[in-house]
């Protein structure tokens, strides 16, 4: 699974098709490929391991020219990263394709191909979708109506594209579980798991939904929904131009990447939730082996990833009910740790080269711990090299220092791990389908969110003259606290520090005065009393509270008190990724009006890559 391209068209597409995967490299991958038609109308495909770049250099060895192709970057699921595994899938009769995703009932289908003479070259579940389509297409007789057929037997998530020379004037594609996008060109028409893929080529996009089934030809589209029935479906006109990796409308990256979050946060889930389920090889093949027998996690990051792993911790802790401790990666590492008995060692790290934590991963593949696990944003880093499973969180490209959308990726594809463990503590059913459903649910609700903005820069002029804050915060909204507390002081240059809120009469008090503002996050949890307790404390001392609380948790604006109201219904397990928005939004806002350089404050760099 990862980035699929295709075109036809009334000219050579091989180089719309590389293009294509150059630009999907940010979502990670460890082999490439492309099938096109050639003039004779046979099919040739290339495939390479590694980077985009070793299949361009097999092309320039082998230069071909085609009208119609199909083309894919992959990051191994089912069998080994190698040319044999990579895609484009071929069947018989000159049947290519290239699919995203996890077909879970693949080895029944399997089975059933062997026994009606099919022979397997790879390890994928891909390739058996390619050999199903070509069975069908013996008793059908069509392309379309094969892959229609070939889609309702298959249990989990897909986008796939078809190709097939005995049919050279079109491609056939589906959907369920994962994007794919169809492009309209001037001169033909596009296919791509993502936008960004066909930029050069066309802005013009149609967007297909769940169990649509599509044909695409050089001068029209059909297009079949769920039922059969013929579907249209919107052309959308995109924003974005084939500069996306630059700040476009906004003003700085940072805003830019905040309002990115619901497609990078959608991003993450794609492919590896499906049907209210997690899918069980959403953490590579040798998750299957590893989960069951996890009796303890060690968590090790730095600055922002650390405070994911704490958020991960609560998580981790309280609905797998497995212990849980999070370090900092560069105290983890000069101390002699001792490991517990089958102990998961997870790395979070978004460049994936941050020297604290790649050396902690190297000391704890010297000491015993059952697996190790990184989450990361840099699919070709060190850190997913060295790591035993992977867990990709798909932000893009973050170009601001001050980082926020690798953040609450992180947090969901933690969140993601924390299903699957749980899953082997108490396999229900019903619960893993509302934790699903609650991440399902997350861009939606960081939508809403963002709609605060207006509100969130009226208060920062509040803050402008401040040379000190406080953030207060409870339970898994603890290191949400924290992590606001680092965005304000990152690129405002004010301090402020973080605090559970219980620990306020342990100290903190004795700072609080009318000139110091106090910001505490309120969704509607079990803590709620005791943290109104909390914020009666300050109100005592004459703080200035600023609190960004549930709709129904009681508390009111009043003198020296500022609410801000929240959406409504945001669970447990979204909160922690929901109330980081606000807080980005008010560092970006108050680091403007002091007129600081958002995009790279004095004396940070993006990637740590020195102790």
């Amino acid at each position: 699974m990862c980035g699929i391209v295709g075109a036809i068209a009334g000219r050579d597409i091989v180089p719309v098709l590389m293009e294509g995967l150059r630009r999907l490299e940010y979502r990670g991958y460890d082999s490439a490929g492309f099938a096109v038609l050639r003039a004779d109308q046979k099919l040739m495909r290339l495939r390479a391991v590694g980077k985009v770049k070793f299949l361009q250099e097999a092309l320039d060895e082998q230069p071909t020219q085609g009208r119609i192709g199909i083309a894919h970057t992959r990051w191994a699921t089912h069998g080994v990263p190698s040319e044999r595994n990579a895609h484009p899938h071929i069947s018989h009769d000159g049947l290519a394709i290239v699919h995203n995703g996890i077909i879970e009932n693949h080895e029944e289908l399997r089975a059933e191909l062997k026994t009606k003479g099919y022979v397997f070259t790879s390890e994928t579940d891909t390739e058996v979708i390619a050999h199903r389509i070509h069975l069908h297409m013996h008793t059908l007789g069509d392309l379309f109506l094969a892959v229609r057929a070939t889609v309702a037997e298959l249990e989990g998530a897909y986008a796939l594209v078809v190709l097939n020379e005995r049919d050279p004037d079109r491609l056939i594609l589906a959907r369920m579980g994962c994007p794919v996008v169809i492009g309209l060109g001037e001169d033909g028409n596009y296919v791509a798991s993502d936008v960004a893929a066909l930029l050069p080529v066309t802005r013009r996009f149609m967007f297909l939904e769940e169990g649509d089934i599509a044909e695409i030809r050089c001068d029209g589209i059909k297009v079949l929904d769920v039922e059969g029935k013929v579907a249209e479906r919107a052309v959308k006109e995109s924003e974005l131009s084939a500069e996306a990796a630059e700040k476009g409308q906004y003003s700085h990256f940072m805003l830019k990447e905040i309002h990115e979050q619901p497609r990078a946060v959608a991003n993450t889930l794609q492919e590896r939730v499906a049907n209210g389920r997690l899918l069980d090889a959403a953490f590579g093949p040798k998750a299957e082996a590893i989960f069951p027998l996890v009796e303890h996690v060690r968590i090790v990051a730095c600055g922002t990833s650390y405070h994911s792993g704490i958020v991960a911790q609560y998580f981790i802790e309280q609905i797998c009910r497995i212990p849980c401790q999070v370090e900092i990666a560069s105290e983890y590492r000069y101390r002699n740790s001792v490991v517990p008995k089958n102990s998961l060692f997870v790395t979070i790290s978004q460049s994936g080269e941050t020297a604290d934590t790649l050396a902690a991963l190297r000391l704890a593949k010297q000491s015993g711990y059952l697996a190790t696990m990184a989450v990361c944003n840099s699919p070709e880093s060190s850190l997913v090299r060295e790591s035993d499973l992977v867990m990709l969180t798909r932000a893009g490209p973050e170009i601001g220092v001050a980082s926020t959308k690798a953040f609450t990726t992180q947090v969901t594809a933690l969140s993601l791990l924390v299903i699957a463990l749980s899953k082997q503590q108490d396999n229900d059913p019903e619960r893993e389908r509302g934790l699903v459903t609650r991440l399902i649910e997350l861009p939606g609700l960081i939508e809403k969110t963002l709609a605060l903005d207006p509100i969130i820069h009226k208060l920062a002029l509040r803050f402008v003259d401040k040379h000190h804050a406080l953030f207060l915060g409870r339970g898994a909204l603890y290191p949400i606290a924290m992590e606001g507390a680092l965005k304000l002081k990152e690129i405002s240059y004010i301090h402020a520090e973080a605090y559970a809120a219980g620990e306020l009469k342990h100290g903190p008090l004795a700072l609080v005065d009318a000139d110091m503002p106090i910001v505490a996050v309120a969704p509607n949890n079990d803590l709620l009393e005791k943290l109104k307790s909390n914020l009666m404390e300050v109100r005592a001392r004459g703080g200035e509270l600023y609190v960004f609380a549930d709709p129904d948790s009681g508390i009111e604006s009043s003198d020296g008190v500022h609410v801000i109201t929240m959406p409504r219904h945001v669970s447990y397990f979204q909160a922690p990724v929901i109330y980081t928005l606000p807080l980005q939004l008010l560092a970006y806002h108050v680091a403007i009006l002091r007129g600081t350089d958002v995009d790279q404050p004095r004396n940070l760099a993006k990637s740590v890559t020195v102790e």
